[in-house]
C-alpha cells in the first residue's frame, strides 16, 4: 500500500506565492495559494492511499486535511526537509507539491499500480523543478543534497534516483504555478482555483 504525501506552507499573506506580486495582492496570492492546496489535497483524497498526509509548515492546518495525519517540517533547507519525510515513513511513498493544483488522479494511476518493476515515481515539472516524487522503500539520503528550486533540480534529483540503480517510472509533466499566467491556465482543470480566480478577478485575469 502507498501514502502520499502533500507537502505545504500554511496559507498567509507574505508567506506564499510572493512571485504572483504585484500582478495579485499578497492576500490575492495567499487566496490562490490555499485553493490550488484544496484542489490538490481533494485529489488525493479520491486516490487509493494507505495513509494521506499533510507535511506542513503552519499553524492552522486546512480544513481539507480533516482526517489527515499531521507532520509538521522540520527546520532545514527544502531538501533536508523533504528527506527528514522520506527517511520517517516505512512503506511506498508519494510526495506531491501544492503548486500543480490542476493534477488529475489518473495522471498517478501508474503509482498505484502495484508494478513490481518500478523502485521510484518521478514527475518532471516544466520550470525544470519537480511536482511529484515517489520511492517504493523511501531514502532520504536519494534527495538530501540535491540542490531545489533551481531548473536544473528535477534533472539533478532524477539523476539522483537513477545512480542509485532505481527503475523510475516517469509521470507526465506539469507546469507548476509561479507567474500569474500560470493562474488561469490552471484553473480551467482545478475547480477550487477557479471559483477564487473568478471572486478575485470578476471581469478575467489576462494570461
Amino acid at each position: 500500500m502507498t501514502a502520499v504525501a502533500v507537502i505545504a506552507k500554511e496559507c498567509l499573506p507574505g508567506r506564499v506565492k510572493t512571485r504572483l506580486q504585484p500582478a495579485f495582492s499578497a492576500d490575492e496570492a495567499a487566496t490562490i495559494a490555499a485553493a490550488s492546496l484544496a484542489d490538490t489535497l481533494r485529489v488525493v483524497g479520491s486516490l487509493g492511499a494507505s495513509r494521506r498526509i499533510l507535511y506542513f509548515d503552519g499553524d492552522v492546518p486546512p480544513s481539507g486535511a480533516s482526517g489527515w495525519e499531521l507532520i509538521p517540517q522540520p527546520a532545514g533547507d527544502l531538501d533536508e526537509r523533504i528527506g527528514a519525510l522520506f527517511d520517517a515513513v516505512d512503506q511506498p511513498l508519494l510526495l506531491l507539491g501544492m503548486d500543480t493544483p490542476h493534477l488529475e488522479p489518473a495522471m498517478l494511476d501508474a503509482v498505484f499500480a502495484a508494478d513490481p518493476e518500478v523502485d521510484a515515481w518521478f514527475g518532471p515539472a516544466t520550470d525544470g523543478g519537480f511536482w511529484a516524487l515517489g520511492m517504493r522503500r523511501p531514502d532520504g539520503d536519494l534527495v538530501r543534497g540535491v540542490p531545489m528550486s533551481l531548473d536544473t533540480t528535477g534533472a539533478r534529483q532524477l539523476q539522483r534516483l537513477n545512480g542509485a540503480g532505481l527503475r523510475v517510472r516517469m509521470l507526465p509533466p506539469l507546469t507548476d504555478i509561479d507567474t500569474p499566467a500560470d493562474v488561469p491556465a490552471a484553473a480551467r482543470r482545478a475547480p477550487e482555483l477557479a471559483r477564487a480566480l473568478r471572486a478575485l478577478r470578476p471581469g478575467g485575469v489576462r494570461e
